[in-house]
C-alpha cells in the first residue's frame, strides 16, 4: 500500500484500553472461590494472547499496538487479582443476607405485589445480571444485605419506590 493512505501518527496512537467493571474508591475487592477462578481463567486467556502477538512479526505496527493492549488489560486484571479479598458463600451466617447469598425476594408494595426475582451477590468482576449474578456494590445489593428472612427493604426501582421481602437465603457450597 502506497503511504499515501495511511496517516504519519498511526504508530503513535495509544491503544485505548477498555476500564474493569467499577469498584468504589475505599471498597474492598471481595470475589468468591468461583469468581477468583473465573479471574484466573482470564489471565491465562490475555498471557497467551499476548504470547501469540509477540510472536507474530508481519507488521511490526499492529504488533506493537496489539501488545500494547494486552500489557494494557493485563496490568488492569493483576491490579484487580492482587487486591482480591475471596469469601467463601459457605462460611456465612444462614439466615442474613450477605456476600454470596442466592436471595429471593418478593414485591410486597409498589410494582407488581407478589413478584419474585432471585439472584446471587457477587464480587464486581463476576456480575453478570444475565445469568442472574449481581455485584455487592450495586443499588439493589446494598438495599438486602444484613436483611434476614421475612424482614422488608425499599427498592428505588422504576418510576416509584416498591417494598420487597426477603423470601429465600442460600448460600452455595464453594
Amino acid at each position: 500500500m502506497s503511504r499515501g493512505f495511511t496517516k504519519e501518527d498511526d504508530a503513535q496512537t495509544p491503544p485505548i484500553i477498555p476500564p474493569r467493571a467499577a469498584l468504589p474508591p475505599g471498597t474492598p475487592n471481595y470475589v468468591t472461590p468461583a469468581g477468583l477462578e473465573l479471574l484466573r481463567a482470564e489471565l491465562a486467556t490475555l498471557e497467551a494472547g499476548r504470547a501469540q502477538a509477540e510472536a507474530n512479526h508481519d507488521n511490526d505496527t499492529d504488533r506493537t499496538h496489539r501488545l500494547s493492549l494486552f500489557n494494557g488489560r493485563l496490568a488492569l486484571l493483576l491490579e484487580r487479582l492482587g487486591s482480591a479479598k475471596v469469601v467463601d458463600p459457605a462460611g456465612q451466617p444462614a439466615g442474613e443476607v450477605r456476600f454470596g447469598a442466592t436471595v429471593t425476594l418478593r414485591t410486597v408494595r409498589g410494582g407488581k405485589v407478589g413478584f419474585e426475582r432471585t439472584f446471587t451477590i457477587v464480587g464486581v468482576d463476576e456480575a453478570d445480571v444475565a445469568l442472574g449474578r449481581v455485584a455487592f456494590v450495586a443499588p439493589i445489593a446494598r438495599a438486602v444485605q444484613g436483611l434476614r428472612l421475612g424482614k422488608t427493604a425499599p427498592l428505588p426501582l422504576g418510576p416509584g419506590p416498591e417494598t420487597v421481602e426477603v423470601v429465600g437465603i442460600e448460600y452455595a457450597s464453594a
